[in-house]
């Protein structure tokens, strides 16, 4: 958003009330300003420039106070032309390193949990992170194992360290020497592919591929099923930090905004569909702009990691009265650190 419609002054008063406010949480009055900023210019004229910014729908003025507060409009403004990036300190990256390492797995899901936890704990917001979506993930092999008299067990191993088990149901007892001949077809017939290759090519791909009646029974299955099978479900592709660090923000002092904010962290298909399609750079979301009730009182701050032939999100949501210099740059920092080490 361009600053070119307000003058200096409105731009500094603006600036001044958007820091003030995201520090103490009540609404700012000129005195305020004209002690704490050192604008060289009188309360009156601090007023006048203040209510110039609400006509133009940067403040807003509740009834119970003289004080003015931010709207979504003025806190666009700030993060776009006012705001500079926090530096990382040394403490606060030896804290991400920590958190994202904790007990040595690189597993994707289990490192993107621990970033959503210290992120939440270091921005006092809620941590929130995306897993990469399944259907860029390549094959790297698979294994079957006979699970009972009428179940195999699939396990796909997935490049970037994920790996799903899948019971496959079987017709009759399948002989083991089948099951490990049809193991050596699928893995050199479909590793390397990602997964929505393998849907979109498995019945040409597996054809003329039996030996014999049994292991052509089984192929049939994987024919038969392999949408299923090389679909996985997403009920774990949005992971939370913990709720309890926003207990103490002053927005949710209210057990109501706190309800609602539990309300929405089991919402898992508004959350999917708000923040899994943020894939380019530091991307910010005030309030109104996310265009869905549960987070009109939100901000939402994320950024893109990669793993491999992956990439998601991590990132941020709290009230949008946030440090938006800390935050910003505390997201972009372990977004970094995250591609790293699932690299």
């Amino acid at each position: 958003m361009s600053t070119e419609a307000l003058s200096d002054r409105e731009i500094r008063v603006l600036e001044a009330i958007v820091q003030s406010y995201v520090e103490t949480a009540e609404p700012v009055g000129s005195r305020t300003i004209a002690r704490r900023f050192g604008l060289a210019v009188s309360p009156a004229t601090i007023r006048n420039a203040m209510s110039d910014l609400e006509d133009k729908g940067y403040l807003f003025h509740p009834h119970t106070s003289a004080g003015r507060v931010p709207t979504d409009r003025a806190y666009r403004l700030y993060v776009d032309a006012l705001m500079e990036f926090s530096k990382v300190s040394v403490r606060e990256r030896d804290a991400i390193r920590s958190g994202l390492e904790g007990d040595g797995t690189s597993v994707v899901n289990a490192v993107l949990r621990r970033a959503a936890e210290v992120l939440g704990v270091l921005t006092q917001e809620l941590g929130v992170a995306v897993a990469p979506s399944i259907e860029q993930a390549v094959l790297e092999g698979l294994d079957l194992l006979a699970a009972s008299s009428d179940r195999m067990l699939l396990v796909l191993r997935l490049k970037s360290g994920l790996v799903r088990t899948i019971f496959v149901e079987v017709p009759g007892t399948v002989h083991p020497d089948a099951l490990a001949r049809i193991a050596v077809v699928l893995n050199e017939r479909l590793a390397g592919l990602t997964l929505r290759e393998i849907r979109q090519s498995l019945g040409e791909r597996l054809r003329d591929s039996a030996s014999s009646p049994a292991e052509s029974e089984l192929l049939d299955i994987f024919l038969a099923t392999g949408d299923q099978i090389f679909d996985l479900p997403r009920d774990d592709d949005i992971l939370l930090g913990h709720t309890s660090v926003m207990a103490e923000q002053p927005e949710f002092k209210s057990g109501e905004r706190m309800k609602e904010l539990i309300e929405l962290t089991e919402r898992r298909d508004v959350l999917r569909a708000l923040i899994g399609a943020r894939s380019q750079a530091l991307t910010i979301t005030i309030g109104g702009e996310h265009g869905a009730a549960p987070l009109s009182n939100l901000t939402l701050v994320t950024a893109p990691y990669s793993a491999g032939s992956l990439a998601g999100v991590i990132g941020v949501i709290g009230p949008t009265r946030m440090p938006y210099e800390k935050v910003a740059a505390l997201v972009e920092h372990t977004s970094r650190m995250v591609s790293d080490l699932l690299r």
